[in-house]
């Protein structure tokens, strides 16, 4: 007969001091390390332990006793559910904060690195409605949350077309409002999800590999150009061309709508053929009166407006390079007769 195995301890009142990777905060009990989510440094909670080890702990809170003054309210309403955006109740320089300290630990207390000083973390200006790209998938098995389950709540439906629940590789949750890109990208997913279920088309399962309607991405430049790509697992051209053309209609701004039939085993379409079924074949990005395309398998680093920010950087200390190898010749003929200069000083060469 299997042994009965004991329940895990509850911790009673442990305050959360740091923060740790992946969404997760510090605490510790008794010189052992636990790692907590969904808590920030100065909550006061009880904590379930989930996991034991040797020399750590992983605990979920059930109960907070006082909460931090750092604490702030989540703005989405799936925060905790769809495994993104976990820091939402940090606020955002205190994020980049505990990141900084985090990088330069790991650098000196793990790396044993005599490191020089460390400049500041570039924050971005945007915290909202800053991606470029989100990628979004149908699934005939909605994930019920908690309160859903414990109110008994009944659904016409089990489609969804949102995100994978971590852990959960079948599991997609429904997504009303995601704050990650502009609104423009929840109204087109919303529409196709009340237009699919009104016409009654099949949401892709996972597990036995069947259904229509496969994944959808969408993406968006600065310059107000907008891209949106229907995955589709078979071939039904009246399905199809339904749905594309209700998106067209419905969405006049989108400048490149495109699909795919995908009908091998993973999501990944840098593969497969793509299919143009109104408007260009691409996107334009703009920095710097510089023009970057931008098909439906490219790559762009998601947050426009921050890569900007970081090629400016790598220019700047570029240059600052540049300079310091060619002063010592310059200071010869009297160019300079200072020492090195501030990058933001320096010249583009």
């Amino acid at each position: 007969m299997a042994k009965n195995k004991k329940p895990h301890p509850v911790l009673p009142e442990v305050t959360i001091t740091d923060i740790a990777a992946e969404g997760k905060a510090i605490a510790k009990v008794n010189d052992i390390v636990v790692f907590v989510p969904f808590v920030v440094p100065g909550d006061v909670v009880d904590l379930q332990v989930t996991r034991k080890k040797s020399h750590f702990m992983e605990a979920r809170p059930i109960h907070f006793h006082s909460y931090s003054p750092k604490r702030t309210e989540a703005v989405c309403e799936h925060y905790g559910i769809c495994g993104g955006c976990k820091w939402q109740i940090l606020p955002y320089d205190e994020q980049i904060r505990y990141k900084q300290k985090q990088v330069v630990d790991n650098l000196t207390r793990i790396g044993k690195i005599d490191l020089p000083e460390i400049t500041p973390i570039l924050g971005s200006a945007k915290t909202e409605f800053y991606r470029n790209k989100l990628e979004f998938t149908f699934s005939n098995k909605r994930w019920r949350t908690n309160e859903e389950i414990a109110e008994g709540k009944v659904f016409d439906t089990m489609n969804a077309v949102g995100f994978h629940i971590p852990g959960q590789f079948d599991k997609v949750l429904d997504i009303n409002k995601c704050w990650l890109q502009t609104e423009e990208s929840n109204e087109i997913r919303n529409e196709i999800r009340r237009y699919a279920l009104e016409k009654e088309l099949t949401f892709f399962d996972l597990r036995s590999q069947e259904g229509f309607l496969r994944t959808m991405m969408v993406r968006t430049t600065s310059t107000g150009e907008l891209m949106v790509i229907m995955v589709f697992f078979y071939e039904d051209k009246d399905a199809q061309d339904g749905l594309l053309q209700h998106l067209a209609d419905k969405f006049p701004q989108i400048t490149s709508l495109l699909y795919v039939v995908n009908s091998k085993a993973n999501d990944t379409i840098t593969d497969q053929e793509i299919h143009v079924f109104k408007g260009a074949e691409c996107i334009y990005e703009e920095m710097e009166g510089l023009r970057f395309k931008i098909g439906p398998k490219s790559f762009y680093q998601t947050n426009s407006d921050q890569a900007y920010e970081l090629y400016k950087v790598a220019r700047r200390l570029t240059n600052c390079i540049r300079w310091r190898a060619i002063l010592p010749s310059l200071r010869a003929t009297n160019w300079f007769t200072t020492c090195t200069p501030e990058p933001e000083l320096l010249p583009t060469l």
